[in-house]
């Protein structure tokens, strides 16, 4: 069955605070240079996420400096139980962590999405991909879209037409990063690519190829 794809879509995304959390750092937050792809897929899920579809993320475009800023937050020491509820300001179940964080960050996502099996009759590609236009041109969303946390909030519009990336002549790798979780029947596994900044554009491999490339290092794939 051939796969049914979407046109691609730029969003632009900007804020004065982001966190895209390394997952080696245990006890401090501490962000990625970049945006990470599942940080740019939960923006254009923000402003349309269906079951009908799947968004894939191609390019990251960078339009501001790499600019950090670090400070202190109370974060919940464990999971909330059932039945169970208390506050981050309880000193009991509160630990105060830092946190180095982007600042003044600003983005171009370039993606498509593809339909799933989850797609019923009268789902296509174009109802969706007319949905999400107008949504993002009437800045309407499901939820509000954020930066790595959920406290540090992102405003969403369409990109302009020309975008100039920050210090384009720039070429060098990001180091392994995060791509997104893949989610099989003996559990979840986090992915990872080596990820590279060119041309002030970080470009996002397809899942297909990271699937493959953790495949090879004899960690499976689905």
């Amino acid at each position: 069955m051939k796969v049914q794809e979407s046109r691609a879509f730029r969003l632009r995304a900007r804020g004065p605070v982001a966190c895209f959390s390394r997952p080696e750092m245990k006890v401090e937050r501490v962000s990625y240079e970049v945006m990470t792809p599942s940080a740019a897929r939960g923006l254009l899920e923000s402003v349309l996420w269906k079951p009908a579809i799947r968004w894939r993320v191609h390019e990251i475009t960078v339009l501001a400096p790499i600019a950090w800023t670090s400070f202190r937050r109370n974060e919940v020491k464990q999971r909330m139980s059932e039945g169970v509820t208390f506050f981050a300001d309880d000193p009991d179940r509160r630990a105060q962590r830092n946190t180095v964080a982007l600042r003044d960050v600003d983005y171009v996502v370039s993606a498509s999405f593809r339909m799933t099996e989850k797609a019923g009759p009268e789902d296509s590609v174009r109802k969706f991909e007319e949905m999400f236009q107008r949504r993002l041109e009437k800045g309407q969303t499901f939820q509000a879209p954020y930066f790595g946390c959920r406290e540090f909030v992102a405003a969403v519009e369409p990109a302009p037409e020309e975008v100039r990336p920050f210090q384009p002549e720039v070429d060098r790798p990001l180091g392994l990063m995060f791509y997104d979780f893949d989610y099989r029947e003996d559990g979840v596994v986090p992915l990872f690519f080596e990820a590279r900044l060119a041309g002030g554009r970080l470009v996002v491999p397809p899942r297909e190829d990271v699937l493959k490339a953790h495949a090879g290092t004899g960690e499976g794939g689905r």
